[in-house]
């Protein structure tokens, strides 16, 4: 938390430009076309990278599908999380993020600029219609992150909790690949009370495809590419 408060401070001599900016961009997407939005996303992004000290290795790249929309699923550990993907996934994406959350400052902004769409948790009927327009935007070649653990406990040291099952009903209604994304020391940056400099990985997992996982119902899906996040840490950690 105490690196998060430091960032932002770091920066605000920004906000009046970066904000305003991000909002132009954010709200005319007919002037400025999705690579430019989302570049100015990661660049945004790599400003606070280099005030918080902050350095992300990405590893299989490879991984990713040439072609085509896909889901990326990965655990969740903290405020960091979407921004160390997003950075590191050079091609554009966008991501599916609880409404309450998404309503602060700069987040705000993140989430309008690459049109991602925001879940009410709380509203059956709204997270049906989500479910279905991201369904849809991955049919056309949209790339979406979402977080099947749902929240994130406080410096969770790496640990992945269960998934939930629900999340997987895109990747059911679409049959696009499904990307494990193993996140790790993610939870340091913006979690720790800690100013110094921080390293996190974002390991790009061999995708599921839909010969794997169209036979399986959702919980067994879930608990698929959780356990292969799992694996991924382990190997990393030495567990």
């Amino acid at each position: 938390m105490l690196k998060f408060i430091y960032v932002i401070l770091m920066n605000l001599f920004r906000a009046p430009y970066m904000i305003p900016k991000m909002r132009r961009e954010a709200d005319h997407p007919e002037k400025y076309s999705t690579e430019e939005r989302y570049e100015l996303a990661r660049y945004a992004i790599r400003l606070m990278k280099m005030t918080g000290g902050i350095r992300t290795k990405a590893y299989g790249m490879e991984n990713l599908p040439e072609t085509g929309g896909y889901m990326m699923y990965p655990n969740h550990q903290g405020k960091y999380d979407a921004l160390g993907i997003i950075y590191t996934h050079k091609r554009p994406c966008s991501l599916v993020m609880d409404k309450l959350k998404s309503r602060t400052i700069l987040v705000n902004e993140f989430v309008d600029l690459l049109e991602g769409k925001r879940l009410d948790r709380k509203d059956v009927r709204q997270a049906l219609t989500v479910i279905n327009k991201v369904s849809e935007e991955v049919k056309e070649g949209k790339r979406y992150i979402l977080f099947p653990e749902g929240g994130y406990d406080y410096n969770n040291r790496n640990n992945v909790c269960s998934f939930k099952a629900g999340s997987f009903k895109i990747a059911l209604k679409t049959k696009a690949p499904i990307v494990p994304v193993a996140l790790i020391d993610s939870y340091k940056v913006f979690n720790s009370f800690s100013l110094g400099p921080v390293t996190t990985q974002v390991h790009y997992l061999k995708p599921i495809y839909a010969e794997e996982y169209g036979t399986l119902k959702t919980p067994e899906i879930a608990e698929l590419v959780r356990s292969r996040i799992q694996e991924k840490i382990d190997e990393v950690l030495g567990a």
